[in-house]
C-alpha cells in the first residue's frame, strides 16, 4: 500500500532521478576512447648452462655470468 504523502508519481521521478544519477558515473559518448591494450614485455628467459653467454663475451655462461649462480 502506498504511504501517506508518497504518490506513485513521486516515486517513479525519484527513481528517475537516481538511474540519471547512475547513467552520470558511466562512461558515455562524449568521452575520450581508451587507448589501444599494450602487450605485455616478456622475459627472453635465463640461457641454459651451455649456451654462450648474452653479455657477449663468447664465453659460456656457466664460466662467465653465471658461475655465481646455483
Amino acid at each position: 500500500m502506498n504511504k501517506p504523502g508518497d504518490s506513485r508519481g513521486d516515486r517513479f521521478h525519484n527513481r528517475e532521478e537516481r538511474e540519471k544519477q547512475h547513467r552520470k558515473q558511466l562512461p558515455g559518448g562524449d568521452e575520450e576512447p581508451l587507448p589501444p591494450p599494450v602487450e605485455p614485455i616478456q622475459a627472453a628467459g635465463k640461457p641454459k648452462r651451455n649456451e654462450p653467454c648474452p653479455c657477449g663475451s663468447g664465453k659460456k655462461y656457466k664460466h662467465c655470468c653465471g658461475k655465481d649462480v646455483k
